[in-house]
């Protein structure tokens, strides 16, 4: 019997020549990552180890960026606590206002996560950089502090469902698509506890920005990881990224999937999350006439620069609607400096929309974007849960980037295909 893609860098990475599903692992980690809101509770317990420095200054990453520019005294102080512990014990990898950025865009963009590595977060959407070939996953506070303490984690080796991608997507059909239908039709506890693993022809004919967008939201699917295999394209971006060696890992022949989906991406159309929950699709040509009130484009989902790129094909010549505030945010310092450098920004500004620093901001009901009671908004985040973007009685429906500009310009959601 042999290993999923997920099982073979897992077995690696504890010693062992074979794992199975079920199994409990020690593992050694590449990657131990925190944020402004996670990282203060895992330096309290790490404070009560006496510990003078984390197990290794290059492999543990801080970003503060969840309610960064701080919105409030509260938030200050919190990035407070995580600058002076990154500074006294010497975490190189911190990344303050000024190389701020969204934590799951800039560790790829910085090289400091290759193919074949195991990365924990304290953060769900960690499960990102299986787009580049390696085991991410979202942790606890607690389980940070240990990690960063120790440089190693336990795990329950993960049972896999294989995705086998076909074809090539239309026009205007996105990674955001392909995983707004996968949970739709496999449902938000679907792929629970399970590596998600992507494979296929079709796979070549997706971006790596696509593929981030994917495996950001394989948790949405209640996964322990979404993965890709390495392909030319991530060989690419490795070498673009990064000076890291990587190791590339590949899926045994006779590995043991619990299901295998097959999916035709020719087939696929722009795809609509109704509220509240991710799993609650719909395709653009059945979503009705939803007016709304606010469109964000950004997020650690879709605020890489194909995102905006693609949004500002859209916007391009064309004005918001009055009702409709536009809030546009890159993903990082490098992608904003990238969109100014190619003129998005004055497209977006032209056309009526705002550009924010980069932050999380409005995804988690933050800051720069919170909505009132009875409003709706189409994000290219990756959730839509109750209250999720502020007051318990607004809504957000999740869409791809030019999905999102096209319901800005008409002021309801909207196919481009409608302009």
């Amino acid at each position: 019997m042999g290993m999923t893609m997920t099982q073979k860098i897992l077995a690696a990475h504890a010693g062992l020549k074979k794992v199975k599903a079920g199994q409990l692992i020690e593992a050694n980690l590449d990657m131990v990552l925190g944020n402004d809101i996670t990282t203060p509770v895992a330096v309290k317990e790490f404070e009560k180890l006496g510990l003078k420095k984390v197990f290794n200054s290059d492999k543990v990453a801080i970003v503060p960026d969840h309610f960064t520019p701080n919105k409030d005294i509260k938030s200050a102080e919190q990035c407070k606590c995580i600058r002076e512990f990154a500074r006294d014990k010497e975490v190189n990898n911190f990344f303050d206002i000024g190389e701020m950025g969204i934590e799951h865009v800039i560790l790829p963009e910085k090289g400091l996560v290759v193919a074949g590595d195991i990365v924990i977060g304290a953060d769900s959407h960690t499960c990102t950089y299986g787009a580049l070939g390696a085991f991410s996953t979202g942790i606890g506070s607690t389980d940070m502090a240990a990690g960063m303490a120790t440089g190693k984690c336990w795990f329950k080796v993960p049972s896999a469902i294989k995705f086998v991608l076909k074809n090539k997507p239309s026009k205007w059909v996105s990674g955001k698509d392909l995983i707004l239908h996968i949970i739709g039709t496999i449902g938000v506890d679907g792929a629970l506890y399970k590596s998600m693993e992507f494979t296929g022809e079709g796979v070549k004919h997706l971006s790596m920005d696509s593929r981030f967008t994917v495996s950001n939201m394989a948790i949405e699917a209640g996964a322990k990881n979404g993965i890709f295999p390495v392909d030319e394209l991530t060989i690419e971006y490795l070498k673009e990224h990064g000076k890291r060696e990587w190791k590339v890992f590949e899926a045994d022949e006779d590995a043991v999937y619990d299901k295998v989906y097959e999916i035709d991406l020719s087939t696929l159309k722009p795809t609509v999350a109704f509220p509240h929950l991710p799993e609650n699709t719909r395709t653009i040509d059945n979503v009705g006439n939803v007016e709304i009130n606010q469109v964000v484009i950004g997020s650690c989902t879709n605020g890489r620069i194909e995102d905006l790129r693609m949004a500002a094909e859209i916007f391009k010549g064309r004005k918001v609607k009055k009702q409709v505030r536009t809030i546009i945010i890159p993903g990082s310092q490098k992608i904003y400096l990238q969109a100014m450098e190619e003129g998005l920004l004055r497209t977006f500004i032209e056309s009526g929309a705002i550009v924010s620093t980069p932050t999380c901001g409005p995804c988690l009901g933050g800051h720069m974007g919170i909505l009132a009671k009875g409003e709706r908004c189409v994000s290219t985040t990756n959730r839509n849960f109750v209250g999720r973007m502020g007051h318990v009685e607004s809504e957000v429906y999740l869409a791809n980037p030019v999905v999102a500009a096209a319901s800005a310009i008409l002021g309801k959601i909207s196919s481009p295909d409608e302009l």
